[in-house]
């Protein structure tokens, strides 16, 4: 509605609107107080208000030939059709009748029902036959039928463009009727029409058809994918994307077919909508797969650049688009961009979600040449007041310093320079990033270890602390009071959480095998808590571990607990070849955004994986298999014995003619129904019952004795051998 349609944004009373429409049947010129009221109406819908007992007054304005009211009473149908199928019913019978004294037979609604479909106005026919396919009740399904197929045949392009997408309409309401009736070949058809609006709606109604279908798949050859780009440029943004999407379904066979179709649609990357660009950076980052030539391939990527930073220029909701898709793009082709990283220096008004993707793709395209102005941009960053930022600014720093290893310098000044500022998460975010480069670079930055100890007070968070009793117990030979500081800590270990808890049990044990007369009383103490006084299972179980290692062979435990730790490396950060290439078919939809694969959140969404074909490169070729293995089952062993199959899927209704027997009906007792009863001892027991618990009694007897001998009685101290560990 217009602007100064505004007013009729108010809540109406059924009896004054039906009051309202009846008097507007007496001196209506131009139908001026029918489309006003009419209005009203609409207006009300919109606000979520029920206006369905007006549908028989709203029926009875459908023999007016004026477009705008055929509009909103044709939305009307549209709103109340789905939620109630008996007033559609009604409005079937009586589509296009206007007197309810004598309802009309059912062979002169069928004759009705086509008087709009065969409109001498191209607007109207366009307009019934969409209205109709967007109620899906069968009796409306019905009669849409043979109006459907004439529309499909119309002589004018906007009711076949209509009529195109309506058969995608009718086949999510019901696939064998569209099937059985020709509609999918008549769309076909439809791909060699002169009109490009024509030509790009029949392909998106092909392509949502075989995207539902699980026998209808949408595959182009050559010659058609050629005549699909030459009407790009007649078609509207949205008819671009379609058709452009559509060639993801065309398999080049040679490389000089893919070269061919990058050619063609490179113009499209200068186009104004952004959508245009992404989706035809999907089809080039697609098509490279199956052109075997480097050089061309390097080609391509240097044209896709520039739009890009194009688009960075627009507004921030299309610029985090752009940045998630970009993340994808330079995995994938590390020389897309990769001069232009200063392009993602963050600016000050910059919204947090798009400094912090600015942020990742800054440390993807980091290398030697460039890491300097990168460190300087992230110093500034990690001043800044938003505490996000500056956690993720932090934590960018140390990634540099790990990727980057002439930069490992500088970065370890800059960590040490922000320690000096006292800025409690800050010096939460360093002590992380600190841990990951001793871990990289091990026996060369011993030095910041001192400064962190001084620090050791202000580490409050998990993630902090555990790196810290971490960074402790590794170079506890190298920390004076190392024993002093692991013994503080102890004090809060009851309270801490688990992944300190399990830090910090690690950490005691390497102190003790490195200053075993020292650490004797801490390492007694901190085993008997985790053992004794801690209800995580996995804390307890590592607590027995370390201590009966110790106890049977400390020289074994010394080789285990402190044996050379790999370097990290970022190997961990690059996204695996199969799935990024799989994600790179989603460019510039959610799953680009997600950085998944839509069938992990939409139901009902069929995958898209590259088709092999004798032009795909080797490597694509290997990731594609790796992933689709990866996909199927495991084949089985030579000689064994084949799963059992799935289990049957169980009804929650009750089945009538199912028996249970006594032993399906003990397994299916639940707790409740043993309150009350007798014990089972009290029981009667055949004798192959007692005869198993005396074996088992036997066997646990028999583990107790092994348990004992190596371990020592129940009663004694398990940590009373600590001492002479290595005597």
């Amino acid at each position: 509605m217009e602007g100064k349609d505004a007013k009729f944004f108010s809540r109406g009373k059924i009896a004054d609107l039906k009051k309202e429409l009846q008097d507007a049947d007496h001196k209506d010129k131009k139908y001026a107080k029918r489309k006003t009221v009419l209005k009203k109406i609409v207006a009300n819908i919109t606000m979520g208000n029920d206006m369905s007992p007006l549908f028989r007054d709203m029926v009875a304005c459908m023999p007016i030939q004026v477009l705008e009211i055929k509009k909103m009473v044709y939305l009307y149908l549209i709103s109340y059709g789905r939620t109630k199928p008996e007033e559609i019913q009604f409005a079937v019978v009586n589509f296009l009748t206007v007197s309810y004294e004598s309802p009309p037979r059912i062979a002169e609604t069928s004759d009705n029902l086509t008087q709009d479909c065969n409109d001498r106005n191209p607007l109207i026919r366009a307009l019934a036959i969409r209205t109709m396919a967007y109620i899906p009740v069968p009796s409306v399904v019905m009669a849409l039928i043979d109006p459907l197929r004439h529309c499909l045949r119309d002589g004018d392009p906007y009711v076949r463009k209509t009529a195109a997408i309506c058969v995608a309409k009718l086949y999510v309401f019901d696939p064998k009727l569209v099937d059985r009736e020709g509609f999918i070949t008549m769309l076909r058809d439809l791909l060699a029409d002169p009109n490009p609006t024509v030509v790009a709606n029949a392909v998106a109604a092909l392509m949502e058809i075989s995207e539902r279908s699980d026998d209808i798949s949408l595959k182009l050859n050559l010659s058609v994918a050629n005549k699909l780009i030459a009407a790009l440029g007649e078609c509207s943004e949205w008819g671009q994307i379609y058709i452009l999407d559509s060639l993801l379904s065309f398999v080049p066979q040679v490389s000089l077919d893919a070269e061919g179709i990058c050619e063609r649609i490179l113009p499209r990357l200068q186009h104004a909508n952004s959508g245009v660009v992404l989706t035809t950076m999907k089809i080039l980052m697609y098509m490279m797969n199956y052109i075997n030539d480097e050089e061309v391939n390097e080609r391509f990527c240097k044209k896709l650049g520039a739009p890009l930073v194009t688009l960075l220029a627009s507004g921030p909701e299309i610029q985090y688009v752009t940045l998630r898709n970009i993340l994808l793009i330079i995995q994938r082709r590390p020389s897309v961009l990769k001069n232009d990283v200063k392009v993602f220096f963050c600016k000050y008004n910059d919204p947090i979600y798009v400094k912090l993707a600015k942020l990742e793709i800054m440390y993807r395209l980091s290398r030697d040449d460039n890491y300097r102005a990168v460190l300087t941009e992230l110093h500034e960053y990690a001043s800044e007041v938003d505490v996000d930022f500056v956690r993720k600014a932090v934590r960018t720093i140390g990634r540099l310093a790990v990727k980057v290893s002439a930069a490992s310098n500088a970065c370890m000044n800059v960590l040490v320079n922000l320690l000096e500022s006292k800025i409690s998460y800050v010096t939460q975010e360093v002590a992380v990033v600190i841990k990951d480069i001793l871990r990289r670079y091990p026996n060369q930055y011993e030095s910041v270890i001192a400064v962190l100890c001084q620090n050791i007070d202000d580490l409050t968070e998990s993630e902090a602390k555990a790196a810290m009793v971490w960074i402790i117990g590794q170079y506890a030979d190298r920390i004076d009071n190392s024993v002093e500081l692991m013994d503080d800590l102890s004090f809060s270990f009851l309270e801490d959480p688990v992944e300190v808890q399990l830090a910090f049990l690690t950490a005691v044990v390497k102190l003790f095998l490195r200053k075993p007369e020292t650490a004797k009383d801490l390492v007694s103490k901190t085993l008997k808590m985790a053992t004794e006084e801690v209800d995580n299972p996995d804390l307890r179980d590592r607590g027995f571990m370390y201590w009966r290692l110790l106890s049977v062979n400390a020289g074994a435990a010394k080789d285990i607990v402190l044996a050379d730790k790999p370097a990290i490396s970022t190997e961990a950060d690059r996204m695996d070849r199969g799935a990024l290439d799989q994600l790179l078919l989603y460019t510039g939809t959610l799953g680009s955004i997600y950085h998944k694969a839509p069938e992990t959140f939409i139901r009902y969404t069929k995958p898209k994986w590259m088709a092999d074909s004798p032009a795909l490169n080797d490597i694509s070729r290997q990731a594609l298999m790796a992933v689709m293995d990866e996909s199927l089952p495991a084949p089985l062993p030579e000689g064994s014995i084949p799963p059992p199959p799935p289990p049957r899927q169980l009804s929650l209704e009750p089945q009538p003619n199912a028996t249970l027997t006594a032993r399906d009906a003990e397994r299916m007792r639940s707790p409740l129904d043993e309150m009350g009863r007798p014990d089972a001892d009290d029981e009667p027991r055949d004798q192959g019952e007692e005869q198993e618990e005396e074996q088992e009694e036997e066997a646990e007897e028999a583990r107790d004795a092994l348990s004992n001998k190596r371990y020592g009685e129940a009663g004694d101290d398990p940590y009373a051998n600590l001492g002479d560990a290595f005597s």
